[in-house]
């Protein structure tokens, strides 16, 4: 195909299209991601074509896949757009009222259901024309991939050792209890070491790739193994399960606390000296410095800071201490 443009046509807005092509392989997935029409992206696509003389992306058994010359491209168009965004902050303020942003987040689902609706309900009321993507973790979902492409702006996560190339901003501590349901024969008392080891398990799933949890790191570390009977791979399922088995599950005291607002389950403390869960919200250098990421994360934290410093409607205290927000 020979060029019937110049790159002097290419824009702003034809960087943004190509580089989520290149990085979505589907025009309907990249048309989402941009919040526009599939028509307005293959349009695009069909521009960025006569301007580079290459296919860029040709189809496959598995949707579309990016020429040789196509992915010779992405890194450089996640440059430009990198340096592009840096000239934008200097040129215009970020302007809650008036932001159409999407805003994409990725948390353990049971903050989803504890506290993302508390995160939604403030972001629609100082950014009403804005809008929030929920994004789920799993053993194929590559997070710290996705916060540096930009498919991501934040994650929020409690894993023991973060990435290290990641900026990060502790959120709380939480202390690490015990869930059964009031008819199992361990309810009621305190939990013995002898009592854990025996009983039997139910345990998440791994949720992110290369990670493992305070729980299994510190039983791995001192040697030992639990007896974990049944798995699942979301959270919100834990109340269910334990329901209708005489299983122990071990986790945060702010899920324990919401699995608990279910009759017929408690919480008990654990006989094994766990580290503390530090939950935190990870992001990339390359919306560090973007005003509208940074309002967000100053959002989110602020959200959190209030809901988990809150008192429980019974007068419990959840024991979890906020640890202030820097972007130094």
């Amino acid at each position: 195909m020979a060029a019937t443009c110049s790159w002097e046509s290419i824009d702003v807005h034809l960087l943004q299209v190509l580089h989520a092509l290149l990085t979505e392989c589907s025009v309907s997935n990249a048309a989402r991601r941009l919040n526009q029409s599939q028509p307005a992206v293959s349009t695009a696509l069909r521009r960025l074509r006569d301007i580079t003389g290459d296919q860029l992306l040709v189809r496959s058994r598995n949707g579309m896949t990016p020429t040789e010359h196509g992915k010779s491209l992405l890194e450089p168009v996640k440059i430009a757009l990198s340096q592009i965004e840096m000239i934008g902050l200097q040129q215009s303020r970020f302007d809650p009222l008036k932001s159409r942003r999407v805003f994409n987040i990725a948390t353990p689902d049971y903050l989803n259901s504890i506290l993302i609706g508390n995160i939604i309900a403030r972001l629609r009321k100082q950014a009403p024309h804005s809008q929030v993507v929920l994004h789920s973790f799993g053993p194929d979902f590559n997070y710290a991939n996705a916060l540096e492409s930009g498919e991501l702006d934040i994650a929020i996560a409690n894993w023991p050792q973060p990435p290290e190339h990641l900026r990060l901003t502790p959120l709380f501590d939480d202390d690490v209890v015990c869930v059964m349901r009031k008819e199992h024969p361990l309810a009621g008392r305190s939990l013995t070491q002898e009592d854990y080891f025996q009983a039997e398990h139910l345990a998440p799933t791994p949720y992110a790739v290369g990670q493992r949890g305070v729980i299994d790191l510190q039983l791995a570390r001192e040697r030992l193994k639990r007896n974990v009977v049944a798995s699942v791979p979301y959270f919100n399922l834990v109340p269910d399960v334990l329901l209708q088995n005489d299983f122990i599950f071990t986790g945060p005291r702010i899920l324990a606390e919401h699995c608990c607002t279910t009759k017929n389950l408690c919480m008990t403390a654990s006989p094994l000296q766990f580290p503390k869960m530090r939950f935190y919200i990870l992001w990339h250098d390359r919306t560090h410095y973007a005003e509208e990421c940074r309002w967000f994360r100053d959002l989110i934290v602020d959200v959190i800071r209030t809901r988990v410093a809150a008192p429980e409607p019974t007068g419990a205290n959840p024991a979890q201490q906020l640890v202030a927000a820097s972007y130094a």
